[in-house]
């Protein structure tokens, strides 16, 4: 009878408290048996993870070891009924040699057997031995009989000189048998799932079912706000109520119509329970778990890829801090078929924003993801100096570590950068885009004004003549005037439309290719090649796009009524140089340019000369790219190199991968492994990331040049990564939730970034570690 109460003890963890206030009001707690009691896993599941939260909850690693036991606590029962299921712990070798006192006596196998009168022997089968403090215990009375204080059953015997005389007093000892009967009936009644209390289990079983499904579904409130960036809470954390926020809403209107939801309101609403798994802090914890598994996904690919690039930017928030995303790119090779990913790790607030500051930064955050500095072999900024400072920015600073991280300033950038040069480098590329300004903010600062607009949208000028007839304010009417008919500050002139069509048709490229650019998994073999392909381009309108653009801008003036000539200036003369010895009477002629091939030299081909000026600069080191991984990119190149040339470019790529005395790769290993490879790709693999599939295929054949091609696909092109993070940053973040931590808004960022790894997370297996936590209380 007192075991059986004491069994029936465990299923008082479902009762109401009748302290429980309102949701989020007060805090309560659950025990480790509540816990188990209400969220443990399947029965076949069980089994393992009970005793993962045992263990850690009495604060051992040998749960077998009933020298152990003493730290049990109110878990008793619990543990006694999971010990009788497992049975005592397994036996040591025979040859074990065990540990001697100070007489060379020892514990021996042979005290496993007890030998009867009638030369029969029995299994000791109760006998533990205690590695741990090299004594022997009684398994059932240490189990089953709490009121015994002899050495088998509370602190352990170690007298090997009368181990014999104990044995066999312990076992003829009424006690002993009583817990053996005990221990025999209560493992046949587990092992048939007919204990004593069975319909409490049953009660118990049911319970376990609810809360498990209650938190799956609360979990997915959590995830679907999550990845659409929404927020939590509202002015009022009692649901029901308004202003209760988002998450609550949402539980509310799963309860309209889900069974589970409506049970667990009813006893939210009837304080049936002590907890419910709707306040602020398990959505924080929540949040967290869930940010926390999808991290563990990706270092786990990043790991597992071995090299990775880092992307870093920076941008302020709405609280006017200076955040930092941290971007990982790496070779997924995890996969059925290699794939270029990148990665949101985190945001870091930086207070220091010099390139010494950002690169303790980006150290630190390595070392907190198990990332080693040693791996990464690229880096990719934006251009600003603490960055790409070749003396103390950031990229500097990495490459005086580790030479091997390659670093590219975003091809995004320097494309917006090449075309600040060509807006900048004329005074009549810089009056056209001001007139472009002008006329963008007189129509944007009036809603009136751009009402007009839309109307008259795409006949500009026929939208400012009509303002200038018909506005009744002396200022706008003038300005409007101007913008239409001047010649110098408007769009009336023959020139301006030229200028338009110029610019249009440069624009309309880069932009082309920008966005190309801006892929995840862009490459830089492809683009070089959307590079080499922009300045072909540019070389050609040179040569004759000038004629051109005027052509179709002597259309667009027709339509507009509009004399398709040049402006008369003043006109320039330009002074052939004097060479020496020659007279100056011959020097006195002078070259007049007509307006037309003043506009054409000083303007046309001026911002034509400085784009290809500032593209070849500002992408030098995609020249330095393809000079190191050219053959392995180009693969007619590979194709066609000879031995000597081949073995160069191996020679290059593998000085290129060294630091100090490590190397990458081996080129002359390299070299044939190229030799066999170009032969035997298949016809139709063409670029890189086909190469390397093949190579995973064939797994271990060419083990040098599968490290060169991760490599080269790893090393990235641009940061725009790290600005579409930005894009969720300012969503999160906004100003009405201002004040959110810092830890908060990594996690809901990784969750609404990273939202394909989250449909990849196990819901279920989640649910039950955030309620086991391994023993530890949890806060509702």
């Amino acid at each position: 009878m007192e075991n059986n109460a004491e069994r029936h003890d465990t299923t008082k963890n479902v009762g109401v408290d009748e302290n429980m206030t309102e949701c989020g009001r007060e805090e309560a707690t659950f025990e480790p048996e509540n816990v188990n009691a209400e969220f443990n896993k399947k029965d076949d599941e069980n089994k393992n993870e009970k005793s993962d939260d045992l263990v850690e909850h009495c604060g051992f690693s040998d749960m077998y070891d009933p020298a152990n036991w003493e730290n049990i606590g109110k878990g008793w029962n619990e543990w006694r009924d999971f010990m009788v299921i497992q049975g005592p712990s397994k036996r040591l070798p025979s040859n074990y040699s065990f540990p001697k006192d100070g007489v060379k006596r020892h514990f021996s196998h042979i005290y496993y057997t007890r030998q009867m009168s009638d030369g029969e022997k029995k299994d000791r089968r109760w006998l533990v031995y205690s590695k741990a403090v090299n004594k022997i215990f009684c398994f059932c009375c240490k189990l089953f009989n709490k009121s015994d204080k002899t050495q088998l059953a509370t602190t352990g015997f170690s007298d090997w000189k009368n181990i014999l005389k104990r044995l066999k007093e312990h076992e003829s000892n009424r006690d002993h048998i009583l817990c053996m009967k005990k221990w025999l009936e209560l493992e046949l009644r587990l092992n048939k799932n007919q204990t004593i209390d069975k319909f409490a289990q049953d009660e118990i079983n049911k319970e376990r079912t609810h809360w498990r499904q209650v938190l799956l579904r609360i979990i997915s409130v959590v995830k679907t706000l999550a990845k659409q960036n929404l927020a939590f809470r509202g002015s009022n954390d009692n649901i029901g109520e308004e202003g209760c926020g988002n998450f609550l809403s949402f539980i509310e209107m799963i309860a309209d119509f889900d069974p589970v939801m409506i049970e667990h309101l009813r006893r939210y609403k009837e304080r049936e329970s002590r907890s419910y798994f709707l306040s602020n802090k398990i959505q924080n914890e929540l949040i967290a778990m869930l940010a926390n598994e999808v991290k563990s996904m990706i270092i786990k690919k990043i790991q597992g890829a071995k090299y990775f690039s880092v992307i870093l930017d920076c941008t302020p928030d709405i609280s006017h801090h200076e955040q930092m995303t941290v971007i990982i790119r790496c070779v997924n090779v995890s996969a059925t078929s290699t794939k270029v990913e990148e990665f949101f790790l985190t945001f870091l607030k930086v207070d220091d924003t010099s390139g010494e500051g950002l690169f303790r930064e980006l150290q630190d955050v390595l070392a907190v993801f198990d990332l080693k500095i040693d791996d990464v072999r690229g880096q990719g900024y934006d251009n600003g100096s603490n960055m790409k400072g070749k003396h103390k920015g950031v990229q500097k600073r990495f490459l005086e570590i580790n030479p091997r991280a390659f670093y590219t300033p975003c091809s995004c950038h320097s494309l917006n950068l090449a075309l600040c040069d060509m807006a900048t480098t004329s005074s009549k590329a810089i009056s056209f885009f001001g007139i472009i300004q002008r006329t963008y903010c007189f129509f944007s600062a009036s809603n009136k004004r751009w009402k007009i607009f839309e109307d008259h949208a795409p006949k500009i000028m026929d939208a400012l003549v009509y303002i200038a007839e018909n506005s009744d304010d002396p200022k706008e009417q003038s300005e409007a005037e101007c913008l239409a008919t001047s010649e110098t500050h408007g769009i009336g002139s023959f020139e301006f439309l030229v200028s338009m069509v110029i610019w249009y048709n440069l624009l309309s490229v880069v932009n082309i290719v920008s966005k190309s650019l801006q892929s995840e998994d862009m490459n830089i073999d492809v683009a070089i090649d959307q590079l080499k392909g922009l300045v072909s381009y540019f070389q050609k309108y040179r040569d004759s796009g000038f004629e051109k653009a005027k052509l179709e801008a002597k259309e667009i003036a027709e339509s507009m009524e509009i004399e398709a000539v040049f402006p008369k200036k003043a006109k320039r003369v330009i002074k052939r140089k004097r060479h020496y010895g020659e007279e100056s009477e011959n020097v006195k002629g002078s070259v007049v340019l007509s307006p037309e091939e003043s506009f054409r030299i000083d303007y046309f081909i001026q911002i034509m000369d400085q784009a290809l000026y500032s593209l070849e600069t500002r992408f030098e080191q995609f020249q330095r790219y393809e000079q190191i991984f050219g053959f392995l990119f180009d693969l007619k190149k590979l194709q066609s190199a000879s031995d000597d040339s081949l073995m160069a470019s191996c020679t290059n790529l593998k000085d290129a991968l060294t630091h100090g005395t490590y190397s990458d790769i081996l080129a002359s290993d390299l070299f044939y492994e190229l030799k066999i490879l170009r032969e035997a790709l298949p016809k139709e693999v063409r670029r890189p990331i086909e190469v390397l599939d093949f190579l995973q295929k064939v797994e271990g054949c060419y083990p040098n040049s599968w490290i060169a091609y991760r490599v080269l696909l790893t090393i990235p092109v641009l940061v725009a990564s790290a600005e579409r993070s930005f894009s969720k940053l300012k969503l999160i973040k906004s100003y009405l939730r201002s004040s959110m931590s810092q830890e908060r808004l990594s996690d809901l960022a990784i969750l609404s970034i990273e939202r394909a790894l989250v449909r990849e997370v196990d819901f279920e297996r989640l649910a039950n570690d955030f309620v086991g936590k391994k023993g530890k209380r949890i806060t509702l």
